[in-house]
């Protein structure tokens, strides 16, 4: 099979690898249509981030066909899915109570083990949620995200009158539409690159922007050491800042405002399968509206020429670049 493989700081190749083994009891094998690059795997691109190691197949926001199945997931053969990428070990501490993407064991396919941009790929059945057929692969491969802004808002406390959400990439517009979904009555967005600021405020973003010490809660979902001390900014005492983005790792924040209007900053990784599932939901319902203007699925040929034209330039116009194989 072809994959698209990084093998290190803005180097990636598209080479023939060995086909998955057979799925064993509960597995799956699964042709990827549809699989997103994320803004964490152009940091790993870039070599940013320390969970990644090379040679690696990323790829873990993804939906497709199952091609073949283990014992015991029979019943999902030639499904159409999208496929929560993320699974704990589910006896630790941790995961009996919940935080199965907290789990130290816990394995992420395209980190741990091999992922989507590839011919064929290998998953739980347990993780696998069908698609009706009148769900595009796209949207699909859009849950993992939402997922992450399902969680992120749902860590906050209740009742925020006045929400913020910094930043209008991917996450940043599957936050606002959790935020909304969640019943948030008044999200403004804040993104400097007009493009995006407009999608998000069609798809129901406040234009009315923020003010310093107004909001309720502020959800970061850029990660820089500029939007974490915005976000603090725009806080109310007693406000919360929910940090999702992962764009730098080391911030220099003063404290002492921290304390003194007891600020809460509150880190979101991830999502669990309930917000997972919560994400199919609002998706295959049409409850959650991403808008029309997803691009086409582009080959895994086109993978490292994607991954360096979104690592090195301005934000692109796309809502999201989706790639897959032909196999």
């Amino acid at each position: 099979m072809r994959a698209i493989v990084w093998q290190g700081p803005n180097e990636m190749t598209v080479e023939e690898q060995p086909n998955p083994p057979d799925p064993g009891p509960g597995e799956l094998i699964l042709q990827p249509e549809a699989v997103g690059i994320c803004g964490s795997e152009v940091e790993g691109y870039l070599g940013h981030m320390g969970n990644r190691t090379p040679p690696l197949v990323m790829g873990h926001e993804f939906a497709g066909t199952v091609i073949a199945t283990g014992e015991g997931a029979q019943d999902l053969q030639g499904a159409r899915v999208a496929v929560n990428p993320l699974s704990g070990c589910g006896e630790c501490r941790l995961c009996l109570a919940g935080d199965t993407n907290l789990c130290r064991d816990r394995i992420l396919v395209g980190v741990h083990v091999p992922g989507a941009f590839a011919d064929f790929v290998k998953v739980r059945a347990a993780d696998a949620r069908r698609l009706p057929d009148d769900v595009s692969m796209r949207v699909g491969a859009l849950m993992e995200p939402l997922a992450n802004g399902v969680h992120a808002v749902r860590l906050a406390p209740k009742g925020a009158e006045r929400t913020v959400v910094i930043g209008a990439g991917t996450i940043g517009l599957v936050t606002l539409q959790a935020a909304l979904l969640e019943g948030l009555p008044h999200v403004a967005v804040v993104e400097r690159d007009e493009t995006r600021r407009a999608r998000a405020v069609k798809l129901g973003a406040h234009a009315d922007g923020a003010e310093p010490g107004e909001a309720d809660l502020v959800i970061d979902a850029v990660g820089a050491e500029a939007t974490r001390r915005l976000g603090l900014e725009l806080l109310r005492p007693g406000g919360t800042l929910v940090c999702i983005g992962l764009a730098s790792d080391d911030t220099t924040l003063g404290f002492h405002d921290v304390i003194r209007s007891q600020h809460r900053i509150q880190g979101s990784y991830a999502y669990t399968m309930p917000d997972f599932d919560q994400a199919h939901e609002w998706l295959t319902t049409g409850a959650a509206d991403l808008g029309d203007d997803l691009e086409p699925v582009r080959p895994l040929e086109e993978g490292p020429a994607q991954f360096a034209r979104l690592a090195g330039g301005p934000p692109p116009p796309e809502f999201k670049v989706f790639l897959a194989g032909t196999a």
